[in-house]
């Protein structure tokens, strides 16, 4: 595996730990220029927004878009802590994300192999090249804790 997808994702995992900080959903996703620099960063903001797309993934496609003021992220990876669901994997095929890489799997919502596969769907006009599985174990422990602290703080 690509050392550098673990630098990448130790990125989008600190944007999953600000999200967990803030009552947030834990994901955290960070976007990489062809150049492998990071242009955007950003984590889950659904509820702090009052906004049911503030997903990740979408705001940090927003902020690549007004960094290289063009609404295409050709050549670009999308770096993000869980499986994007359906808004997210179609959002990040209009933009022309070249790749996608995750950290753990989302069995209920996961729309890039999981629940759906919108990476590869030959109807599509764009694939995604996908790599998942990085730091799946640190991504995923991420998201149990936050679930299980909240089933503990309602008593359930």
């Amino acid at each position: 595996m690509d050392v550098e997808l673990y630098h990448l994702m130790k990125e989008a995992i600190k944007e999953a730990r600000n999200a967990f900080s803030m009552g947030e959903v834990p994901v955290g996703a960070v976007l990489v220029g062809s150049d492998g620099r990071i242009v955007a960063r950003a984590h889950n903001r659904p509820i702090s927004l009052n906004d049911p797309t503030a997903h990740a993934e979408i705001l940090v496609m927003k902020e690549a878009g007004r960094f290289y003021r063009n609404y295409r992220l050709n050549d670009t990876i999308l770096v993000v802590t869980v499986e994007p669901c359906l808004m997210c994997m179609g959002a990040a095929i209009n933009a022309r994300v070249t790749r996608l890489v995750f950290g753990t799997h989302d069995p209920k919502a996961g729309a890039a192999g999981s629940l759906y596969d919108f990476s590869s769907d030959k109807r599509l006009n764009h694939r995604i090249e996908v790599t998942s599985g990085v730091m799946e174990e640190e991504c995923r422990s991420l998201m149990q804790d936050f679930f299980h602290d909240r089933r503990k703080s309602q008593g359930n």
